[in-house]
């Protein structure tokens, strides 16, 4: 048996995978039936990483997409 963590970013990693990242964030926030605060989300989403890091992972995603 798999643990939580496991399973967690299993199915976090299939469901961005299938529906893209901002779809995905979606589904979990109607699962879970939580406020979410798409804008504060956004503000803190890229903080820890380079523009160049960014850019790194917006061509592998369309990559994957495309």
């Amino acid at each position: 048996m798999k643990t939580d963590t496991v399973l967690r970013e299993e199915g976090t990693r299939i469901l961005v995978n299938q529906l893209g990242m901002i779809e995905a964030e979606r589904y979990i926030m109607l699962i879970r039936r939580e406020q979410f605060d798409y804008t504060k989300w956004q503000e803190n989403l890229f903080e820890d990483m380079s523009l160049e890091e960014i850019s790194q992972n917006a061509a592998r995603m369309r990559a994957k997409e495309g």
